[in-house]
């Protein structure tokens, strides 16, 4: 099944789910944070949809690799190992797994974002036992899976900026 974000920057931020404050703010008032899932938790995605947040700056580690692409406002990310990172409104970011460092809301951010989950052995075990189980108990299975995969080696964040139509590293 497709899922298709109609004008995502359009969405009046009412229509978005409020997700209370960051969990380590660096400034005051913390950022406050809405957003909407249209994935939840299917093999392969940990989650998948729109999140918006309000000027401010926090500490945060990203455990599972992103991919996002910002649709509106500025922010930066300064990684605790590289250079900030300056991201706008067009701008196009994967994160690797447990990417730290601050982020720095300079206007009301919103992006459009895919959490990849990359299973460990303990979450491909974990997941076949409910597997098993929802099959014990008359469940239906998930419909898609995808292949487990496992983790991959922590790079760099690459942003892509379509005016100037390269890759950027930190």
């Amino acid at each position: 099944m497709a899922i298709l974000i109609r004008q995502a920057a359009q969405i009046p931020s009412e229509d978005l789910h409020p997700l209370g404050p960051v969990q380590q703010p660096l400034s005051w008032p913390p950022a406050a944070l809405v957003g909407k899932k249209y994935i939840d938790e299917i093999p392969g995605v940990d989650s998948m949809g729109i999140w918006e947040c309000s000027p401010g700056r926090w500490q945060r580690t990203v455990v599972q690799e992103e991919f996002a692409h910002f649709i509106k406002g500025r922010a930066r990310f300064i990684p605790a190992d590289g250079n900030p990172i300056d991201i706008e409104a067009g701008d196009t970011i994967w994160l690797p797994a447990n990417s730290t460092g601050v982020w720095e809301i300079n206007e009301d951010v919103r992006k459009v974002y895919v959490i990849i989950d990359r299973p460990t052995l303990w979450r491909r075990v974990k997941s076949a036992l409910k597997t098993m189980f929802q099959g014990w108990l008359g469940m239906p299975a998930q419909s898609a899976r995808t292949p487990e995969v496992d983790a991959v080696p922590v790079e760099p964040p690459v942003i892509w900026r379509p005016a100037q139509g390269q890759l950027q590293g930190p």
